[in-house]
């Protein structure tokens, strides 16, 4: 959590992150810990990035799919998901925290029309147990995103 908090810190958000008790670890854990739809949860899909040796990460809704077929014609190759042990090294975060905060340098963030229908997600800060509430300007702004994408399959 250290690498997100250290990101939200410039943005004044550093002491709004949220740790419960019980694992936030999925989509249903966490939108049980926090009393909130699993929709509303911002998951971040990690992906190997083909056009560099590094990973790509998509924000998605909780309740959307990425459609391979909408990835690649977006970005070109088709999305393999990060394995376990490639996790930690390629976004500095654990499998079960990925977040858009805290990121290595140049390591691409994009943001899925999915999560459009609401006012405010909450993504992971880099932990199994930790989130933020953030409307949708400031996910963008705070996740340093390069735009928002139609990635995932129609809900």
């Amino acid at each position: 959590m250290e690498l997100a908090q250290a990101h939200l810190k410039q943005f004044g958000r550093d002491g709004d992150i949220i740790v419960p008790k019980v694992s936030t670890a999925t989509v249903e854990e966490a939108a049980s810990a926090l009393g909130v739809i699993p929709a509303r949860i911002a998951k971040s899909l990690a992906v190997y990035d083909a056009t560099k040796e590094g990973a790509l990460l998509v924000v998605v809704a909780g309740d959307a799919k990425l459609d391979n077929r909408k990835f690649k014609d977006r970005f070109g190759f088709k999305p393999y998901m990060l394995k376990g042990e490639d996790t930690q090294r390629l976004t500095g975060h654990a499998p079960g925290g990925v977040c858009p905060f805290g990121v290595p340098k140049g390591t691409p963030v994009y943001l899925d029309d999915s999560m459009k229908r609401f006012e405010s997600v909450f993504p992971a800060c880099g932990t199994s147990n930790s989130a933020i509430e953030l409307t949708l300007p400031h996910l963008e702004e705070y996740s340093l995103s390069l735009g928002w994408v139609d990635v995932c399959k129609d809900l």
